[in-house]
Protein backbone atom coordinates (compact mmCIF):
# COMPACT_ATOMS: atom_id res chain seq x y z
CA UNK A 1 0.00 0.00 0.00
CA UNK A 2 1.23 3.37 -1.18
CA UNK A 3 1.79 6.59 0.84
CA UNK A 4 -1.47 8.53 -0.47
CA UNK A 5 -1.44 11.50 1.39
CA UNK A 6 0.43 12.41 5.03
CA UNK A 7 -2.97 12.28 7.11
CA UNK A 8 -3.89 9.02 5.41
CA UNK A 9 -1.81 5.86 7.41
CA UNK A 10 -4.39 2.99 6.76
CA UNK A 11 -6.93 1.87 4.64
CA UNK A 12 -9.51 -0.51 3.89
CA UNK A 13 -9.35 -2.89 0.77
CA UNK A 14 -12.83 -1.67 -0.96
CA UNK A 15 -12.37 -3.95 -3.95
CA UNK A 16 -9.89 -5.84 -5.98
CA UNK A 17 -10.33 -5.04 -10.07
CA UNK A 18 -7.76 -8.29 -10.81
CA UNK A 19 -7.84 -11.72 -9.42
CA UNK A 20 -4.62 -13.97 -9.09
CA UNK A 21 -3.15 -14.91 -12.82
CA UNK A 22 -4.61 -11.54 -14.02
CA UNK A 23 -1.60 -9.95 -16.70
CA UNK A 24 -1.20 -6.28 -15.49
CA UNK A 25 0.78 -3.25 -16.95
CA UNK A 26 2.79 -0.65 -14.57
CA UNK A 27 0.35 2.03 -13.93
CA UNK A 28 -3.02 -0.22 -14.44
CA UNK A 29 -5.24 0.19 -11.15
CA UNK A 30 -5.64 -3.04 -9.60
CA UNK A 31 -7.55 -2.35 -6.23
CA UNK A 32 -9.66 0.12 -4.68
CA UNK A 33 -9.16 1.50 -1.14
CA UNK A 34 -11.11 3.01 1.11
CA UNK A 35 -9.42 5.75 3.08
CA UNK A 36 -11.37 8.02 5.91
CA UNK A 37 -12.35 10.69 3.19
CA UNK A 38 -12.41 9.15 -0.54
CA UNK A 39 -12.25 5.53 -1.90
CA UNK A 40 -8.57 5.93 -4.38
CA UNK A 41 -7.52 3.43 -6.97
CA UNK A 42 -3.77 1.93 -5.80
CA UNK A 43 -2.14 1.53 -9.14
CA UNK A 44 0.57 -1.28 -10.08
CA UNK A 45 4.23 -0.47 -9.73
CA UNK A 46 5.43 -3.16 -11.85
CA UNK A 47 3.71 -5.04 -15.33
CA UNK A 48 3.41 -8.54 -14.50
CA UNK A 49 1.03 -11.26 -13.17
CA UNK A 50 -0.56 -11.21 -10.26
CA UNK A 51 0.17 -14.45 -8.16
CA UNK A 52 -1.50 -13.73 -4.76
CA UNK A 53 -3.97 -11.60 -3.42
CA UNK A 54 -2.78 -10.73 0.68
CA UNK A 55 -5.27 -8.83 1.48
CA UNK A 56 -9.37 -9.44 0.99
CA UNK A 57 -11.75 -7.13 0.70
CA UNK A 58 -12.88 -6.03 3.86
CA UNK A 59 -9.79 -6.24 5.59
CA UNK A 60 -7.57 -2.96 6.96
CA UNK A 61 -4.42 -2.31 6.02
CA UNK A 62 -1.50 0.16 6.80
CA UNK A 63 0.65 2.41 4.45
CA UNK A 64 3.82 -0.03 3.83
CA UNK A 65 1.80 -3.14 3.59
CA UNK A 66 2.14 -5.67 1.10
CA UNK A 67 -1.06 -6.14 -0.38
CA UNK A 68 -0.82 -8.06 -3.67
CA UNK A 69 2.30 -10.07 -5.01
CA UNK A 70 3.28 -9.37 -8.83
CA UNK A 71 5.91 -11.67 -10.56
CA UNK A 72 7.05 -9.46 -13.35
CA UNK A 73 8.34 -12.75 -15.86
CA UNK A 74 5.03 -14.56 -15.26
CA UNK A 75 2.62 -15.02 -17.72
CA UNK A 76 -0.97 -14.97 -17.43
CA UNK A 77 -3.85 -17.39 -16.59
CA UNK A 78 -2.79 -18.66 -12.77
CA UNK A 79 -0.58 -21.76 -12.53
CA UNK A 80 2.50 -20.28 -14.75
CA UNK A 81 3.15 -18.13 -12.03
CA UNK A 82 3.12 -20.11 -9.35
CA UNK A 83 4.87 -22.87 -11.29
CA UNK A 84 8.05 -20.51 -12.44
CA UNK A 85 8.61 -19.07 -9.08
CA UNK A 86 9.68 -23.24 -7.43
CA UNK A 87 13.50 -22.09 -8.69
CA UNK A 88 12.96 -18.85 -6.82
CA UNK A 89 12.05 -20.67 -3.89
CA UNK A 90 15.40 -22.25 -3.29
CA UNK A 91 17.49 -19.08 -3.60
CA UNK A 92 14.86 -16.95 -1.69
CA UNK A 93 14.45 -19.21 1.74
CA UNK A 94 10.66 -20.12 1.55
CA UNK A 95 8.97 -16.98 0.59
CA UNK A 96 5.28 -15.82 1.37
CA UNK A 97 3.87 -18.26 -1.08
CA UNK A 98 5.17 -21.42 -0.09
CA UNK A 99 4.67 -20.59 3.92
CA UNK A 100 1.18 -20.17 2.43
CA UNK A 101 0.76 -23.79 1.00
CA UNK A 102 2.29 -25.40 4.73
CA UNK A 103 0.34 -23.37 6.79
CA UNK A 104 -2.87 -24.85 5.49
CA UNK A 105 -2.95 -28.38 6.64
CA UNK A 106 -2.62 -27.35 10.11
CA UNK A 107 -6.23 -27.80 10.60
CA UNK A 108 -6.31 -31.23 10.01
CA UNK A 109 -4.34 -34.01 8.47
CA UNK A 110 -7.31 -34.30 5.87
CA UNK A 111 -6.83 -30.74 4.46
CA UNK A 112 -3.76 -31.61 2.44
CA UNK A 113 -5.89 -33.88 0.17
CA UNK A 114 -8.92 -32.22 0.46
CA UNK A 115 -7.41 -28.91 -0.58
CA UNK A 116 -5.34 -30.45 -4.21
CA UNK A 117 -7.04 -32.19 -6.92
CA UNK A 118 -8.11 -30.42 -10.25
CA UNK A 119 -9.35 -27.41 -8.40
CA UNK A 120 -6.14 -26.84 -6.74
CA UNK A 121 -5.40 -25.03 -3.04
CA UNK A 122 -8.55 -23.55 -1.29
CA UNK A 123 -8.25 -20.09 -1.81
CA UNK A 124 -8.55 -18.24 1.31
CA UNK A 125 -7.40 -15.08 2.99
CA UNK A 126 -4.65 -15.08 5.97
CA UNK A 127 -6.93 -13.78 8.25
CA UNK A 128 -9.71 -16.50 7.44
CA UNK A 129 -7.00 -19.12 7.44
CA UNK A 130 -5.86 -18.32 10.75
CA UNK A 131 -9.55 -18.00 12.45
CA UNK A 132 -9.77 -22.01 10.90
CA UNK A 133 -6.29 -22.86 12.73
CA UNK A 134 -8.28 -20.83 16.02
CA UNK A 135 -11.21 -22.81 14.95
CA UNK A 136 -10.26 -26.35 13.74
CA UNK A 137 -12.51 -26.08 10.68
CA UNK A 138 -11.42 -27.54 7.33
CA UNK A 139 -11.06 -24.58 4.87
CA UNK A 140 -12.54 -27.39 2.02
CA UNK A 141 -15.40 -27.68 3.70
CA UNK A 142 -16.59 -24.39 4.36
CA UNK A 143 -19.36 -23.25 2.15
CA UNK A 144 -18.27 -19.97 0.35
CA UNK A 145 -20.41 -16.91 -0.69
CA UNK A 146 -17.55 -15.13 -2.43
CA UNK A 147 -18.28 -16.10 -6.58
CA UNK A 148 -14.43 -16.24 -7.08
CA UNK A 149 -14.21 -19.13 -4.26
CA UNK A 150 -12.72 -17.47 -1.78
CA UNK A 151 -12.71 -18.04 1.70
CA UNK A 152 -13.07 -15.58 4.10
CA UNK A 153 -13.05 -15.23 7.77
CA UNK A 154 -16.76 -14.59 8.04
CA UNK A 155 -17.18 -18.09 5.91
CA UNK A 156 -15.28 -19.98 8.47
CA UNK A 157 -17.20 -18.36 11.24
CA UNK A 158 -20.32 -19.79 9.64
CA UNK A 159 -19.00 -22.68 9.42
CA UNK A 160 -17.99 -23.01 13.02
CA UNK A 161 -21.28 -21.82 14.09
CA UNK A 162 -22.94 -24.91 11.78
CA UNK A 163 -21.12 -27.25 13.64
CA UNK A 164 -22.18 -26.05 16.80
CA UNK A 165 -25.78 -25.95 16.57
CA UNK A 166 -26.17 -29.46 16.56
CA UNK A 167 -23.84 -29.22 19.79
CA UNK A 168 -26.11 -26.93 21.17
CA UNK A 169 -29.40 -28.77 20.14
CA UNK A 170 -28.66 -31.74 21.72
CA UNK A 171 -28.02 -30.26 25.36
CA UNK A 172 -30.93 -30.26 27.94
CA UNK A 173 -33.75 -27.53 27.54
CA UNK A 174 -32.25 -26.46 31.14
CA UNK A 175 -29.10 -25.15 29.67
CA UNK A 176 -30.45 -23.35 26.64
CA UNK A 177 -32.58 -20.91 28.45
CA UNK A 178 -29.55 -19.13 29.47
CA UNK A 179 -27.30 -19.36 26.62
CA UNK A 180 -30.49 -17.81 24.39
CA UNK A 181 -30.01 -14.69 26.98
CA UNK A 182 -26.34 -14.37 27.17
CA UNK A 183 -26.42 -14.43 23.39
CA UNK A 184 -27.74 -10.42 22.75
CA UNK A 185 -29.35 -7.66 24.73
CA UNK A 186 -32.19 -7.56 22.20
CA UNK A 187 -35.14 -9.77 22.62
CA UNK A 188 -35.91 -8.88 19.12
CA UNK A 189 -34.66 -9.45 15.67
CA UNK A 190 -31.68 -7.10 14.98
CA UNK A 191 -29.15 -6.61 12.13
CA UNK A 192 -25.30 -5.57 12.70
CA UNK A 193 -23.48 -4.18 10.27
CA UNK A 194 -19.94 -3.06 10.47
CA UNK A 195 -19.54 1.04 9.66
CA UNK A 196 -17.87 1.58 7.13
CA UNK A 197 -14.27 3.55 7.35
CA UNK A 198 -15.65 6.85 6.35
CA UNK A 199 -18.68 6.60 8.79
CA UNK A 200 -16.04 5.68 11.46
CA UNK A 201 -14.14 8.96 10.90
CA UNK A 202 -17.26 10.95 10.34
CA UNK A 203 -18.21 9.64 13.99
CA UNK A 204 -15.23 10.33 15.49
CA UNK A 205 -14.45 13.68 14.12
CA UNK A 206 -18.00 15.21 15.42
CA UNK A 207 -17.57 13.81 18.39
CA UNK A 208 -14.04 15.44 18.65
CA UNK A 209 -15.00 18.56 17.61
CA UNK A 210 -17.77 18.67 20.56
CA UNK A 211 -15.25 17.85 22.91
CA UNK A 212 -12.64 19.91 21.68
CA UNK A 213 -14.36 23.55 20.66
CA UNK A 214 -16.59 25.70 22.76
CA UNK A 215 -19.47 25.69 19.63
CA UNK A 216 -22.83 27.72 20.10
CA UNK A 217 -24.99 28.56 17.12
CA UNK A 218 -27.04 31.74 16.72
CA UNK A 219 -29.87 32.03 14.40
CA UNK A 220 -32.04 34.85 11.68
CA UNK A 221 -34.05 34.43 9.05
CA UNK A 222 -33.97 35.67 5.91
CA UNK A 223 -36.73 36.90 3.55
CA UNK A 224 -35.95 35.09 0.21
CA UNK A 225 -38.15 37.23 -1.98
CA UNK A 226 -35.33 39.77 -4.01
CA UNK A 227 -33.37 36.44 -4.57
CA UNK A 228 -35.80 34.41 -5.88
CA UNK A 229 -37.22 37.14 -7.95
CA UNK A 230 -33.96 37.92 -9.31
CA UNK A 231 -33.33 34.19 -9.64
CA UNK A 232 -36.64 34.00 -11.44
CA UNK A 233 -35.72 36.61 -14.04
CA UNK A 234 -32.55 35.96 -15.25
CA UNK A 235 -32.44 32.10 -15.14
CA UNK A 236 -33.18 31.66 -18.44
CA UNK A 237 -30.71 33.98 -20.13
CA UNK A 238 -28.18 33.13 -17.57
CA UNK A 239 -28.15 29.15 -18.93
CA UNK A 240 -28.33 30.25 -22.08
CA UNK A 241 -25.42 32.14 -21.32
CA UNK A 242 -23.39 29.92 -19.23
CA UNK A 243 -24.55 26.58 -19.49
CA UNK A 244 -25.33 26.47 -16.26
CA UNK A 245 -28.28 26.99 -14.10
CA UNK A 246 -28.35 29.48 -11.23
CA UNK A 247 -29.48 28.11 -8.26
CA UNK A 248 -30.00 29.22 -4.26
CA UNK A 249 -26.06 27.85 -3.47
CA UNK A 250 -24.01 30.77 -5.87
CA UNK A 251 -25.92 33.31 -3.20
CA UNK A 252 -24.97 32.26 -0.39
CA UNK A 253 -21.18 31.38 -1.16
CA UNK A 254 -21.41 35.37 -2.21
CA UNK A 255 -22.55 36.31 0.67
CA UNK A 256 -20.29 34.58 2.97
CA UNK A 257 -17.23 35.96 1.23
CA UNK A 258 -18.31 39.43 1.87
CA UNK A 259 -19.23 38.86 5.25
CA UNK A 260 -16.07 36.75 5.86
CA UNK A 261 -14.40 40.30 4.57
CA UNK A 262 -15.67 41.98 6.90
CA UNK A 263 -15.33 39.12 9.72
CA UNK A 264 -12.32 37.50 9.26
CA UNK A 265 -12.29 35.98 12.65
CA UNK A 266 -14.81 33.20 11.26
CA UNK A 267 -12.42 32.71 8.52
CA UNK A 268 -9.89 31.29 10.89
CA UNK A 269 -8.19 28.39 12.65
CA UNK A 270 -6.74 27.69 15.86
CA UNK A 271 -3.34 25.87 15.41
CA UNK A 272 -1.36 25.47 19.00
CA UNK A 273 -1.52 29.65 20.84
CA UNK A 274 -2.17 30.92 17.73
CA UNK A 275 -4.69 32.35 15.71
CA UNK A 276 -4.15 31.64 11.95
CA UNK A 277 -6.21 34.42 10.08
CA UNK A 278 -6.80 33.14 6.13
CA UNK A 279 -6.46 35.58 3.42
CA UNK A 280 -8.21 33.22 1.05
CA UNK A 281 -12.12 32.16 0.65
CA UNK A 282 -11.81 28.62 -0.37
CA UNK A 283 -15.71 27.62 0.70
CA UNK A 284 -16.86 23.71 1.56
CA UNK A 285 -19.87 22.99 0.09
CA UNK A 286 -21.60 19.78 2.64
CA UNK A 287 -22.85 17.31 -0.41
CA UNK A 288 -24.46 14.09 1.01
CA UNK A 289 -23.56 10.79 -0.68
CA UNK A 290 -24.50 7.16 0.21
CA UNK A 291 -20.90 6.58 2.02
CA UNK A 292 -21.79 9.77 3.97
CA UNK A 293 -20.90 13.49 4.25
CA UNK A 294 -18.48 14.81 2.09
CA UNK A 295 -17.00 18.33 1.77
CA UNK A 296 -15.53 19.30 -1.06
CA UNK A 297 -13.99 22.57 -1.48
CA UNK A 298 -15.09 25.60 -4.03
CA UNK A 299 -11.50 27.29 -4.63
CA UNK A 300 -11.29 31.05 -4.26
CA UNK A 301 -14.77 31.50 -4.45
CA UNK A 302 -14.13 35.28 -4.20
CA UNK A 303 -12.95 35.36 -7.56
CA UNK A 304 -15.36 33.40 -9.08
CA UNK A 305 -18.73 34.63 -10.72
CA UNK A 306 -21.99 33.51 -9.88
CA UNK A 307 -21.53 31.32 -12.93
CA UNK A 308 -18.02 29.89 -11.98
CA UNK A 309 -19.51 28.92 -8.26
CA UNK A 310 -22.54 27.20 -9.77
CA UNK A 311 -20.23 25.35 -12.37
CA UNK A 312 -17.98 24.34 -9.70
CA UNK A 313 -20.63 23.08 -7.21
CA UNK A 314 -22.26 21.44 -10.21
CA UNK A 315 -18.67 19.42 -10.67
CA UNK A 316 -17.96 18.65 -7.36
CA UNK A 317 -21.24 17.34 -6.14
CA UNK A 318 -21.45 15.41 -9.42
CA UNK A 319 -17.71 13.40 -8.50
CA UNK A 320 -18.95 13.17 -4.49
CA UNK A 321 -21.95 10.91 -5.75
CA UNK A 322 -19.76 9.09 -8.73
CA UNK A 323 -17.37 8.57 -5.46
CA UNK A 324 -14.28 10.17 -7.93
CA UNK A 325 -13.33 12.91 -5.12
CA UNK A 326 -9.79 13.15 -5.16
CA UNK A 327 -7.86 14.25 -1.96
CA UNK A 328 -7.28 17.39 -3.24
CA UNK A 329 -10.72 17.89 -3.46
CA UNK A 330 -11.70 18.01 0.32
CA UNK A 331 -8.25 19.56 1.90
CA UNK A 332 -8.03 23.28 2.58
CA UNK A 333 -11.48 24.53 2.99
CA UNK A 334 -11.67 27.57 5.18
CA UNK A 335 -15.56 28.17 5.75
CA UNK A 336 -18.35 25.43 5.32
CA UNK A 337 -22.21 25.59 3.87
CA UNK A 338 -24.71 23.00 4.56
CA UNK A 339 -28.20 23.03 3.31
CA UNK A 340 -30.08 20.65 5.20
CA UNK A 341 -33.52 22.36 3.45
CA UNK A 342 -33.04 19.99 0.18
CA UNK A 343 -34.23 17.38 2.42
CA UNK A 344 -36.86 19.48 4.02
CA UNK A 345 -35.25 20.39 7.35
CA UNK A 346 -36.63 24.07 9.39
CA UNK A 347 -33.83 24.58 11.52
CA UNK A 348 -30.76 22.40 13.04
CA UNK A 349 -27.63 23.43 15.06
CA UNK A 350 -24.97 22.34 11.99
CA UNK A 351 -21.62 20.82 13.28
CA UNK A 352 -18.28 22.44 12.95
CA UNK A 353 -16.20 20.90 10.45
CA UNK A 354 -12.92 20.91 12.00
CA UNK A 355 -10.12 23.08 11.94
CA UNK A 356 -12.56 25.58 10.81
CA UNK A 357 -14.00 27.49 13.30
CA UNK A 358 -17.90 28.88 11.73
CA UNK A 359 -20.36 26.88 9.36
CA UNK A 360 -23.91 28.59 7.83
CA UNK A 361 -26.52 26.41 8.02
CA UNK A 362 -29.42 27.19 5.34
CA UNK A 363 -33.01 25.17 5.44
CA UNK A 364 -36.19 25.02 3.72
CA UNK A 365 -38.14 27.99 2.11
CA UNK A 366 -41.83 28.18 3.66
CA UNK A 367 -44.38 30.95 2.89
CA UNK A 368 -44.94 33.11 5.95
CA UNK A 369 -46.74 35.35 7.23
CA UNK A 370 -44.64 38.80 7.83
CA UNK A 371 -45.71 41.87 9.50
CA UNK A 372 -44.05 44.83 6.77
CA UNK A 373 -42.47 47.67 8.15
CA UNK A 374 -45.72 49.92 7.76
CA UNK A 375 -47.81 47.28 9.78
CA UNK A 376 -49.41 45.49 6.75
CA UNK A 377 -49.04 41.80 6.72
CA UNK A 378 -47.80 40.11 3.53
CA UNK A 379 -47.32 36.34 3.01
CA UNK A 380 -42.84 36.06 2.16
CA UNK A 381 -40.51 33.15 1.56
CA UNK A 382 -39.09 32.64 4.67
CA UNK A 383 -36.10 30.50 5.50
CA UNK A 384 -34.13 29.80 9.37
CA UNK A 385 -30.40 30.43 8.70
CA UNK A 386 -27.71 28.69 11.68
CA UNK A 387 -24.34 29.81 12.13
CA UNK A 388 -22.30 27.54 14.35
CA UNK A 389 -18.85 29.04 15.77
CA UNK A 390 -16.24 28.57 18.01
CA UNK A 391 -16.84 30.51 21.31
CA UNK A 392 -12.89 30.47 21.47
CA UNK A 393 -12.06 32.86 19.16
CA UNK A 394 -15.36 34.05 18.01
CA UNK A 395 -17.61 36.48 20.08
CA UNK A 396 -21.29 36.15 20.35
CA UNK A 397 -21.39 40.01 19.15
CA UNK A 398 -19.09 39.03 16.30
CA UNK A 399 -21.25 35.66 15.09
CA UNK A 400 -24.33 37.65 15.41
CA UNK A 401 -23.19 40.61 13.03
CA UNK A 402 -21.91 38.42 10.81
CA UNK A 403 -25.11 36.15 10.49
CA UNK A 404 -26.81 39.96 10.12
CA UNK A 405 -24.81 41.10 7.02
CA UNK A 406 -25.48 37.53 5.27
CA UNK A 407 -29.45 38.53 5.90
CA UNK A 408 -28.74 41.85 4.61
CA UNK A 409 -26.85 40.83 1.41
CA UNK A 410 -29.56 38.12 0.16
CA UNK A 411 -32.27 40.68 0.95
CA UNK A 412 -30.49 43.52 -1.00
CA UNK A 413 -28.95 41.03 -3.90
Amino acid sequence: MPELAESITEGTIAEWLVQKGDKVEKGDPIVELETDKVNVEVNSEVSGVITEILSEAGEDVAVGDAIAKVDENGEAGGDAAPAEEAPKAEKQEAPAPKEEITEAPKASEKDAPASEGTSGEVIASPAARKRARELNIDLSKVAVRDPLGRVRPEDVEAAAKAIDEPKQASKPAKQEAPKAAEKTEFDKPVERVKMTRRRQTIAKNLVNVQRETAMLTTFNEVDMTAVMKLRSERKEKFLQKNGVKLGFMSFFAKAVVGALKEFPLLNAEIQGNELVIKKFYDIGIAVSTDEGLVVPVVRDADRKDFAGIEQSILDLGKKARDNKLALSDLQGGSFTITNGGTFGSMMSTPILNAPQVGILGMHNIVKRAMVMPDDSIEVRPMMYLALSYDHRIVDGKEAVQFLVRIKEMLEDP
